[in-house]
């Protein structure tokens, strides 16, 4: 860049010195190899000023190039701070995630020490009992002693083993007390901990937050769209378990009522190893069932495929069906009872209730039921294993298919309370084989307007 000036001032100098020597020696009569020099100089002096002229260009070039590099280096350096606090940041959850995995282990060797202790407590609480039933006895034999000694009068000896007797039994019965305490307390710790546990878990189990540099735009979002669009799925049809219970949520409708939530509706529970969901909770004979099924009116459609009725579908207000998953998870606690309820179209209601259990997906949701009582005969086959299907698992013509619904079939022709709903207009045979109906083996259908299934776990006192 320096060398052009250079060039430009020394052609400047030269050709004015030739151009007066070709005029004096010439004269005013000017020879055409004069006239060739001065178009000459007129060429020189066009290609000076380009040369110039780029010279400015460069110049200006070398300015702009060097501004859009102070700018990558601003830029790559502000990346490099940026990727160094995100390496931080990355070491710190790091530390935090092996943190709460050596807190989570902690917590279950505590686990397993209460429930060890616990059950050192309840083998001592059952020698005390069956202490306490022998006491017993020995203190009603002292009662008809002290009974016939209110005639006599007892002998200082008598009265002494009366006195003491009953202070050991006094003994006895505080003990108990205690232990019954104490090992309330114990299950209440073991709660505790198993709730502490599951929120380790779930924390240890979320990944790590996505971390943008601090000069990344803010105006777009890592969803790829608008700062504060909707990007929320709207799925009507299916019940949401994008659900998060309080620490020591119930385990069903029936444990909920006993802590006091004793109105039927919409309400949140949590069975043990399992997500929170939402569940209808039915208030009838001083206690509270859990629906997994209702049908009122027709207005969904219950011909679903398999992973609809695994997950649940409907509203719990209205028409619904719970999910194989959650009923599963729910019945796996313990020992449930089953009551079905059923109204026909000329508003007469009737139940029955089984005994029943649930196997898991790995035997299709199996159903095992034994009939325990009710209002009606019985249309279900009992002591048999039913497995549940739909009409995209059966293969072939198909009970779902025939049936248009979801349910526990071992004969098309037996109940299926998930099928067409058909109103007492549609007279034709195949629409009331397809109906909702409750069919006993030998009697009649009984096409029904609503249905409710309920379950409750074995301890219910009473019934109806």
């Amino acid at each position: 860049m320096k060398i052009i000036p250079v060039l430009l001032f020394l052609a400047t100098l030269a050709l004015p010195a030739g151009a007066d020597k070709d005029f004096i020696s010439v004269g005013s009569a000017g020879s055409p190899e004069t006239k060739s020099r001065f178009a000459m100089l007129d060429d020189v002096r066009i290609l000076a000023n380009g040369l110039l002229q780029l010279g400015h260009g460069l110049k200006d070039f070398v300015h702009k190039t060097k501004g859009q590099m102070n700018d990558i280096f601003q830029k790559l350096y502000i990346f490099d701070r940026s990727f160094y606090e995100l390496s931080l940041q990355t070491s710190e959850i790091k530390e935090e995630e092996e943190q709460l995995r050596q807190t989570t282990a902690r917590l279950q060797l505590n686990n397993e020490e209460i429930k060890n202790l616990s059950q050192e407590m309840n083998l001592k609480i059952e020698d005390l009992i069956q202490n306490k039933i022998q006491l017993q006895e020995q203190v009603w034999g002292l009662e008809d002693k002290v009974t016939k000694l209110a005639i006599i009068q007892p002998s200082v000896q008598e009265t002494k083993e009366i006195s003491s007797l009953k202070a050991f039994v006094e003994q006895q019965d505080s003990d108990i007390k205690q232990l019954l305490k104490i090992v309330e307390d114990q299950h209440v710790q073991l709660d505790r901990q198993h709730n502490q546990i599951m929120e380790l878990e779930d924390k240890v189990q979320e990944p790590p937050l996505l971390l943008l540099p601090s000069w990344a735009p803010s105006s777009c979002s890592i969803w790829g769209g608008e700062e504060g669009g909707d990007h929320s799925q709207h799925t009507p049809s299916r019940i949401s378990n994008r659900l998060f219970a309080s620490p020591g949520a119930a385990a069903d409708c029936t444990a909920l009522y006993h802590t006091g939530v004793q109105d039927s509706g919409v309400y949140t529970i949590q069975p043990n190893g399992s997500e929170a969901f939402n569940v209808y909770c039915e208030t009838k004979f001083g206690t509270s069932w859990t629906v997994i099924q209702r049908r009122v009116d027709g207005s969904l459609d219950f011909n679903q495929t398999w992973d609809a009725y695994t997950n649940g579908f409907g509203d719990l207000n209205e028409e619904f069906w719970l999910g194989l998953k959650k009923i599963y998870s729910i019945t796996k606690q313990g020992s449930y009872l089953l009551r079905i309820e059923l109204q026909d179209w000329r508003g007469n209601r009737r139940h029955i209730e089984y005994s029943f259990s649930l196997g898991g997906p790995s035997s299709n949701f199996s159903l095992l039921l034994s009939r325990m009582a009710g209002s009606i005969p019985n249309a279900l086959p009992e002591h048999t294993e039913l497995h549940f299907s739909t009409r995209d698992t059966a293969r072939g013509a198909s009970c779902p298919e025939i049936h248009l619904g979801g349910w526990w079939h071992s004969e098309c022709e037996e109940t299926n309370l998930n099928g067409k709903y058909v109103t007492p207009r549609s007279r034709g045979r195949l629409d009331r084989g397809k109906g909702l109906y409750w069919k006993p083996k030998k009697g009649r259908y009984y096409l029904l307007k609503s249905t409710k299934i309920m379950i409750h776990p074995t301890d219910l006192k009473s019934f109806d």
